[in-house]
Order: structure tokens, then C-alpha cells, then sequence
């Protein structure tokens, strides 16, 4: 009887390596615009740090609870996910959430999941990464997978060292970019990685007994004076080993993490009036949350001076918007502040140069490990952030493959190809107009209620600034195209308002998931601001109107219809919202 695991051999377009939501958006990218994918992740659920398992809220642009960045919410597949878990999850139930990202990737007929399963080895052909060996736990099979393009969203960078792609790690001297927040000598000091902790508020006292191992903390000055009050914190500071190997030390790093992690609570019930005593630990994450580890070296590395100066970048694919908020090494044994916030312009532009490795000609990189320095990285790991970055490689990924390039040379021939198709896909791009269809352009566009109607077609699919870009119209209200002579109409594009400054849970700004469960729990739900229903009616050759779609149930903010009819005008006519009485539309396209 032979002794040998099985193996499988796979050969795909795309391989994802990590499911965090950096890799979902890659995968779910490149398979809706036609490639063959594998995505590869290793753990038991999707989603990353944004996963039952760790826990963390979907930061990006939209910046801090304190002082949001107006109208700056992630768009496009980020904005999906989030608002099918607001339409499907009120309560903010984590298995649900799991679920939710869990089938975006599972719906997609061109991915191949497979859960468990850990990248092990690499072999390369000259300057390409020619296949992976992949060990996939549950069902002790080793996988071979060859593609033309891989995309390493793992967040450690694990292709790096199977490709001898070049990398960075650690903090740069202050001198090599001039980056004023960097320290004076270049060190392998990192942000630290966490343990979250959540609770739970009952109607009475709950006891709590710490085990025998956990830390002991007796006063607050134990803790440096970490916040911990329980309605506005996530326990994010709950953080260690930046000053070691975030890679290779981090069984280390988590079991000192999780003694803290108990202590921190023994010691918010147990030694002090800290208002906890109808507090319930309801939850400890015993995977920890990483930072920062190693980033690959780009035709680009970008730098703190980039993210100031806006990054307005010709290749511009992504944006960002969360402040430079860089964590001390030393975590939660520092004195000091557990981290400095350093400003941010909001939105800044992400260069699609630093989106993939600069000496393995087939690499592309999404997430925490992009090409940037420490201190621009400091803003650039956010997920939200990271989500969008992914959407962009995802695509790139599609045009390489289906061009035969490789990914600098899709920077060099395919720029505004790329940039348009992640418009047309509901992302945004600051200071990127969306080009409009040549049907849409021609047509006479008039309203039968409201203002603002020739917003529908001005390429810019949210507000920005003063600007709102969308046409504003009462529930009722009627927009239509006409044509001198018939059309044929192949789809037609929506963009709804889902609020881009929506509040939920009551935490003040957009996360994706609750920190903690209070009495008073505010459930989510679609934001009031939604178009509900809404139809589609076709002016016929033969002088007829008729319904040629209608949607009842809509809770998605990019919406996409097929008709395939032919006609001389077609309205659309705005039938319910979740809440308010006026709604806006920020674009209407006919194909």
C-alpha cells in the first residue's frame, strides 16, 4: 500500500495566494472578468483580519469615528460585501459575516477555493514564477498550480521568498526618503500584531475568574494608561512584538498576547471600579491581527512625501484616505502613546507601480505587502484600503492574461484600460473620470421630477466636495432617454446612493462588523438614503411602453441590468427607497 499523500495538479490564469479581503476582491476581480482562479487561503474562514477569527473593523478612507472624511467610503466589490452583510446580518452576527464573504467567492463560477491550504514552495522558469506546491490540510492533498499570473495578498508576502522577489522590512532612516516620521536609523523594528478581545453587556452582574496564567495588571499605570472604556473601544492597542519577528516569532508573540488578553480583563472586572460588572468577555481571538511584515520592492516605493502630495499619480488604481497611524514596536510594554497619528490628505492616489514585484516579471502584490515604506504603509494597510488595491490587481490580472503581459507592461500599454474598467465596476479613482457610453451621450435626457438630471452622465459616480454629482428626485420621480431613431439597448448601469457616510452599529462611522454588544445594540440596516425598487420601461419600435425589468428588492448601490431590446427611449422610474422620500441617482448609463 503506498504510502504517499495524494496530489492534484491545477493550471489556472490567476492564483490567489491569501483570502483575506485584499484576496477576495483580487480573485472575485480577476474571475469576473473571465480568468480561470485559484484562491489559495489558509485558514478555515475568509475574510483575513476582518474574519471571525481576528476581528478587526474595515478601516479606509472614510478615516477615524472623530473626524470622518466625507463622501470617501470604498466603492466597488469592498462596498458589495459590506452592503449584502447590512442587508443580510442587522445584528452583526460574526458566523453571518463569515458566510457573506464566504459566498462572494463561492458564487463566482471561475474560482477554485481552496480552504486549509498553505503554500509551501515555488519554482521558477528565469525570471517568472512558473507553478506553487500547495498543501491543503483537511483533505492531505498536495496541489501543483501553475498560472500565468499569481497575486500575493497573503499579507506576509509568502511568494517572496519561494520567487527571491526583492523586499523590504522593517522602519527606513528618516535620510533614504526623507520621511520626517521615519527614525533616524533604519531598523527591522515593525508594528506590533494584536489579540482582540469583545464583550458583551447582560442585564446583571456576570463574575469573571481569570486563569491561573493570565498577566497580572493592578492598577491602570500597569496597563501605560491604555484606554479601555467599554462602549468606544475595540482593544486595538492589545498589541506585542514589533520589536521581534512578527513572521517567524508569532507563536511566541500570540502567547504572550493571549496571557495580556485575559489579564487586560481580570483586571477591567477585578481590580478597580472600571463600570464593567454587567460585562461579559463574550469573545478572545487567539489568532493575532498582523500589521506589518515584509512589502515587495515595485518599479515604485511609495513614501510618506507621496501619500502628502495627494499621490496624484498619471497610473493612479486605488486610493486611500486613513492618516499615517504608526504603531510603536514596543505595543502595549511602551509608555508612551501606543501610536502617533500623522496627517494624511484625503483621498490620496495609490501607483499602480507598486502593485507588483520589480525583478519577477509575473508577481502582483495586494494588501499590507505593496511596495511603500514603513511610514506609507503605516496608512496603505487599512483594509478597506487594501480591498480596493485588490480589486485593481484583480483586474490588471485579467488584462495581463488575456494581453499576454506581463504586469509592468499593462502599466506601460494599458493604463486607462485598467483605470476605466475599475470605474465602469463601481470603484473610484480620485480624479479619474469615468468614460460614458456613446449610446448615453447621444441620447436626450430629460426628468420628470427633481434637479440635476445631466448629473446622471458626468462621469463622476459619488459626491465630491461641494459637488453631488447625481440626480436628486422625489420617490415617483421618472428619467428618460430618447432617440430620433431605435436603439438597441443592451444593459443598462446604475449607481444608488448606499450613503457613503453612514453610520453603523452607532459607532459614529462605516465598519463592517460590531466590536462589542451593548444593552442598547443598534441594529444595521440598509441605509434610508437607498433606492428599494425601481423600473426600467422600453419605448417599442411599434410606439409601446413596456417593462422591460423592475427590481424589488435592490440593496446594492451598483446595480447592472441586461435587456438586450430594441426601442426609441427608456425611462427609469424610482418606485421605493429604504426610508427617505427624496433619493439620488448618481449615474444612469445605457449600453
Amino acid at each position: 500500500m503506498s504510502n504517499k499523500f495524494r496530489e492534484n495538479r491545477l493550471s489556472v490564469d490567476v492564483c490567489v495566494i491569501g483570502g483575506g479581503m485584499a484576496g477576495i476582491c483580487a480573485a472575485v476581480a480577476a474571475a469576473r472578468n473571465g480568468c480561470k482562479v485559484a484562491l489559495i487561503h489558509d485558514r478555515t474562514v475568509l475574510g483575513g483580519n476582518a474574519s471571525s477569527e481576528i476581528r478587526m473593523w474595515i478601516c479606509g478612507a472614510q478615516g477615524l469615528d472623530k473626524a470622518p472624511n466625507k463622501d470617501l467610503l470604498e466603492t466597488g466589490i469592498i462596498e458589495e460585501i459590506r452592503l449584502k452583510n447590512i442587508y443580510r446580518n442587522p445584528r452583526g452576527n460574526w458566523s453571518i459575516w463569515d458566510s457573506v464573504t464566504y459566498e462572494i467567492v463561492r458564487q463566482e463560477p471561475n474560482i477554485q477555493l481552496l480552504m486549509n491550504a498553505t503554500c509551501l514552495d515555488g519554482e521558477m522558469e528565469n525570471e517568472r514564477l512558473k507553478s506553487i506546491l500547495v498543501w491543503q490540510m483537511t483533505t492531505q492533498t498536495r496541489y501543483h498550480i501553475e498560472a500565468a499570473v499569481f497575486v500575493d495578498s497573503s499579507g506576509d508576502g509568502i511568494l517572496i521568498p519561494l520567487s527571491g522577489a526583492e523586499y523590504r522590512h522593517g522602519r527606513e532612516s528618516s535620510a533614504e526618503f526623507g520621511e520626517d516620521i521615519q527614525p533616524e536609523k533604519a531598523d527591522k523594528k515593525t508594528m506590533g500584531i494584536s489579540c482582540l478581545i469583545q464583550t458583551r453587556e447582560t442585564d446583571g452582574p456576570v463574575d469573571f475568574i481569570p486563569p491561573e496564567w493570565a498577566n497580572v495588571y493592578e492598577t491602570d499605570a500597569d496597563l501605560n494608561n491604555r484606554p479601555h472604556d467599554l462602549r468606544s473601544h475595540n482593544f486595538w492597542w492589545l498589541e506585542l512584538g514589533g520589536d521581534m519577528d512578527t513572521i517567524h516569532d508569532a507563536e511566541k508573540i500570540k502567547d504572550e498576547l493571549i496571557k495580556a488578553a485575559f489579564g487586560i480583563w481580570d483586571h477591567i472586572k477585578n481590580r478597580g471600579d472600571h463600570g464593567a460588572a454587567n460585562w461579559d468577555l463574550e469573545w478572545v481571538g487567539f489568532l493575532p491581527g498582523k500589521r506589518e511584515s515584509r512589502r515587495y520592492v515595485g518599479d515604485h516605493v511609495m513614501t510618506q512625501s507621496d501619500v502628502r502630495a495627494e499621490g496624484r499619480f498619471d497610473d493612479t488604481v486605488a486610493y486611500g484616505g486613513w492618516p499615517m497611524d504608526d504603531h510603536h514596536p514596543g505595543g502595549l510594554k511602551h509608555k508612551g502613546d501606543p501610536t502617533k497619528f500623522h496627517h494624511a490628505p484625503a483621498p490620496y492616489g495609490i501607483s499602480y507601480r507598486s502593485l507588483y514585484s520589480r525583478n519577477v516579471e509575473n508577481i502582483f502584490c495586494a494588501g499590507r505587502n505593496i511596495s511603500v515604506t514603513h511610514a506609507a504603509l503605516s496608512s496603505t494597510r487599512v483594509m478597506g484600503t487594501c480591498s480596493v488595491i485588490g480589486q485593481a490587481v484583480g483586474t490588471a490580472a485579467a488584462i495581463a492574461v488575456k494581453s499576454k503581459l506581463t504586469p509592468r507592461q499593462v502599466g506601460q500599454q494599458r493604463i486607462k484600460e485598467l483605470q476605466q474598467n475599475l470605474l465602469d465596476s463601481g470603484a473610484y479613482l480620485p480624479w479619474v473620470r469615468r468614460e460614458i457610453s456613446p449610446l448615453t451621450l447621444s441620447g436626450n435626457l430629460s426628468a420628470s421630477a427633481g434637479e440635476s438630471v445631466e448629473k446622471l452622465r458626468d462621469g463622476w459616480g459619488r459626491p465630491i466636495g461641494d459637488e453631488t454629482h447625481g440626480w436628486v428626485t422625489p420617490i415617483g420621480g421618472v428619467a428618460t432617454y430618447e432617440w430620433t431613431n431605435p436603439v438597441q439597448m443592451e444593459s443598462v448601469r446604475l449607481v444608488f446612493d448606499s450613503n457613503l457616510n453612514r453610520d453603523c452599529f452607532g459607532k459614529g462611522f462605516s465598519t463592517n462588523m460590531p466590536c462589542r454588544y451593548t444593552r442598547d445594540f443598534v441594529e444595521q440596516r440598509p441605509s434610508t438614503t437607498l433606492v428599494k425598487a425601481f423600473r426600467l420601461e422600453v419605448l417599442g419600435e411599434d410606439g409601446v411602453w413596456v417593462v422591460a425589468a423592475r427590481c424589488s428588492n435592490n440593496y446594492q448601490r451598483l446595480v447592472k441590468v441586461p435587456l438586450a431590446l430594441s426601442g426609441t427611449a427608456i425611462k427609469l422610474v424610482i418606485e421605493e427607497s429604504w426610508g427617505d422620500e427624496i433619493v439620488t441617482v448618481f449615474e444612469w448609463d445605457v449600453c
